[in-house]
């Protein structure tokens, strides 16, 4: 069965002012849309082909560039998607809300060091929320289409949350102002989702 580009689940000027209609139109329409095509001609007629993107990841072969390019930014683009919402939903809560504070001391420490990873990332790549078996999280950043599922990355557990730093997501607003795009991620954030990720993965 090939991957399918997912559907948002709401339109693509719903992000406005965070982000707009035509940077969400060519990021998920052509961008998501190339990744998907090209990981469906990547693994088709190989052993890879029926196997789970999570379960793709977590054993690649990290020198097969055209599964750990295309593989990685179907996966992390399906997540960046579904962490995101219009005026954002939900909020911190319950046992994700605990791990965070025991991790960064508050919520305003976690945003202090997902916005620092997200904007020191040198070029092209990702943010990330984490967490590890037990329920401790962590956040840290990969290059390019790179995510924590793949071996040998460094960053280590189960992604919860990501934010994409290439230029694409954000240069038609933004321009070179990076951080301010990661903070106006920060106020869409689909905490219902989250919470969800983080039970499911720890």
């Amino acid at each position: 069965m090939a991957f399918q580009l997912p559907d948002l689940g709401y339109a693509y000027d719903a992000l406005e002012p965070a982000i707009d209609a035509k940077t969400m139109e060519i990021h998920h329409g052509k961008h998501h849309n190339g990744y998907t095509n090209k990981l469906n001609a990547a693994i088709e007629g190989t052993d890879l082909d029926g196997k789970s993107i999570e379960d793709i990841l977590t054993s690649l072969d990290m020198t097969n560039t055209g599964v750990r390019n295309n593989g990685g930014g179907f996966y992390n683009h399906r997540m960046f998607w579904e962490v995101i919402a219009p005026e954002g939903r939900g909020r911190l809560s319950g046992e994700l809300a605990d791990a965070i504070n025991a991790a960064f001391g508050s919520y305003d420490g976690f945003k202090e060091a997902f916005a620092k990873a997200a904007g020191t990332r040198f070029g092209s790549g990702w943010a990330w929320l984490c967490v590890h078996e037990g329920g401790k999280v962590e956040v840290c950043s990969t290059a390019n289409q790179d995510n924590p599922l793949m071996p040998g990355i460094g960053c280590g557990g189960t992604p919860i949350m990501g934010i994409d730093v290439w230029e694409h997501a954000y240069y038609l607003n933004y321009q070179n102002r990076r951080p301010d795009y990661v903070q106006a991620f920060l106020g869409i954030v689909n905490w219902n989702k989250v919470e969800e990720n983080y039970a499911n993965a720890k």
